[in-house]
């Protein structure tokens, strides 16, 4: 019975592994791929645009590049349209409704910290005047950290037009980046604030 007992325990402690290694590493590759598809939507966008053309972008449509040079220079994925499960499998997601790259109002993006390619996983590095950078179609926006925050699950005023302020009307853009915390944990939410720096429009 010992001998049984055992060879279970040995089993069932393997199959765990091949699990964990899985929401590790193979749900990073299932997002590698689909973040090849999004980059290639978004030059597409663009080609289209340069030809006068512009697409409206639908749910699980490519919004934008997403870069954040203090996270290192290969830091990049496409932002995808909307935030539920098979939306931010694919990348970080733009919270349907929130303001797009430049626009007046709150530019809102959430993404995993743990599994299927982890990319905010290390968006507590960040500190004040370090610089996110969004490349739409149209420009390129770099935005300034201004703060961190960590809150509750149901703290939605954070999404608000201006962050945490729902009441009063926004006159700038704003971008807020979110992600569960602590690692490992969806108990509560990482919350890095930014704000518009400069814009560089598009020359093509």
């Amino acid at each position: 019975m010992l001998r049984t007992v055992g060879e279970t325990t040995v089993t069932a402690g393997l199959v765990l592994m091949l699990f964990c290694a899985y929401l590790l590493w193979g749900t990073g590759a299932y997002t590698a791929g689909q973040q090849l598809l999004l980059q290639r939507e978004l030059a597409e966008r663009r080609a289209a645009a340069n030809a006068g053309r512009v697409e409206r972008i639908e749910l699980g449509g490519a919004v934008a590049m997403l870069r954040i040079p203090r996270l290192g220079r290969g830091y990049e994925y496409a932002v995808v349209e909307g935030v539920e499960a098979a939306h931010l499998k694919r990348g970080p997601g733009h919270y349907p409704g929130s303001a797009m790259p430049g626009e007046v109002g709150n530019f809102v993006v959430s993404g995993h910290r743990t599994t299927y390619a982890a990319p905010f996983n290390r968006l507590d590095e960040l500190e004040r005047d370090d610089e996110i950078v969004v490349e739409a179609r149209e420009a390129r926006y770099t935005y300034r950290v201004t703060s961190q925050d960590i809150v509750e699950p149901d703290e939605i005023d954070v999404v608000a037009p201006v962050p945490g302020k729902p009441d009063i009307r926004p006159i700038r853009p704003y971008i807020t980046l979110s992600t569960c915390h602590p690692e490992y944990s969806a108990a509560q939410r990482l919350i890095v604030y930014g704000v518009l720096k400069r814009t560089e429009l598009r020359k093509e």
